[in-house]
């Protein structure tokens, strides 16, 4: 049997990541295989992206940041302070071009705006399944939560690939954090 973190598999995981969460941005795929097949490469046509976060040479997780980063840059995700405003999540999060049709906004009650920052993106996530979407959590190992927004049907696809490639995906409003 063949190692389910090899490098085929793990360049096949993330090209199908790329096209869960931006199907109509090929380019997030072409960054996030660059930066897979060639390092070096990547990271001297992103340094000054890649500056921002302290990276200046090949990481490990390289592929899993160059996905953040692409989708970022297209508007699919949103990456949030652990001390980040509950106002300025919500701002952002209805900026995402993955954003639910439904306005789960309406749901939220008063209360939960004064929630800090995990629990509020944890009664996000819960409202947003209340609407048929599902927020996760791209796991970076850091003091940020890089969170996308896709439809709730295929939150358990996500977590598969994800698995297989060897990151983190955190379900916010579930409970549910696979490795």
């Amino acid at each position: 049997m063949s190692d389910p973190h090899d490098a085929d598999t793990i360049r096949a995981s993330l090209a199908e990541i790329a096209s869960l969460l931006a199907p109509a941005h090929p380019a997030v795929a072409e960054e996030v295989l660059r930066a897979h097949d060639s390092p070096h490469d990547y990271v001297s046509a992103f340094g000054g992206r890649l500056a921002d976060r302290g990276i200046d040479e090949p990481v490990d997780n390289l592929a899993w940041i160059a996905l953040i980063d692409a989708l970022d840059a297209h508007g699919l995700l949103a990456e949030f302070d652990w001390k980040e405003d509950a106002q300025e999540i919500r701002d952002r999060l209805r900026k995402l071009e993955s954003r639910p049709s439904v306005d789960p906004w309406v749901l939220f009650e008063a209360e939960e705006m004064l929630l800090p920052t995990e629990k509020f993106l944890h009664a996000c996530g819960r409202r947003y399944r209340e609407t048929g979407a599902a927020l996760a959590v791209l796991d970076i190992e850091s003091d940020c939560y890089p969170v996308v927004g896709l439809r709730a049907a295929r939150a358990d696809e996500l977590t598969a690939l994800a698995a297989r490639a060897g990151f983190p995906v955190q379900h916010l409003g579930t409970g549910r954090r696979r490795r």
